[in-house]
């Protein structure tokens, strides 16, 4: 089955939902799908097409890159881990690649409470991903 077809619902979806400069290509057996989701509840939607199509995101044949429009609504909250660092991936799930650090008390952006575990997030330095909401408390 080729990518583009086992991925076909997802990228419908994403053009339904309206993810500006939206580029599917394949390369070396990756299904490579990038563009900017006007909201993060997008964003979400879409990792979850793909968690029903890939449960566990284990086959390793697409990459997501879609990033939230910096201009959408978006709150600011703490990081409260214990001393260390707070990792922020890829995606929904510690098994997902680290793709930014957000330190011990700083405030970062929060751009979607995706579930009651994971929430998107944006540090200043612009590293869009998911952390463990556990460690994140809302900005009074």
């Amino acid at each position: 089955m080729a990518l583009q077809d086992k991925y076909k619902e997802l990228t419908d979806a994403a053009t339904a939902a309206g993810i500006s400069d939206l580029q599917v290509r394949e390369q070396d057996g990756v299904l490579y799908i990038d563009g900017t989701s006007p909201s993060g509840a997008v964003k979400d939607q879409l990792w979850d097409i793909y968690g029903k199509i890939d449960p566990n995101f284990l086959a390793g044949d697409l990459v997501l890159n879609v990033n939230v429009n910096v201009s959408a609504a978006v709150t600011k909250v703490k990081v409260t881990t214990d001393s260390s660092n707070l990792n922020i991936r890829k995606g929904p799930g510690t098994d997902q690649p680290i793709v930014g650090k957000a330190a011990h008390g700083e405030i970062i952006t929060l751009v979607s409470q995706s579930n009651a575990q994971w929430w998107l997030v944006r540090t200043e330095d612009n590293e869009e991903g998911y952390a463990y909401a556990q460690y994140l408390t809302p900005e009074a």
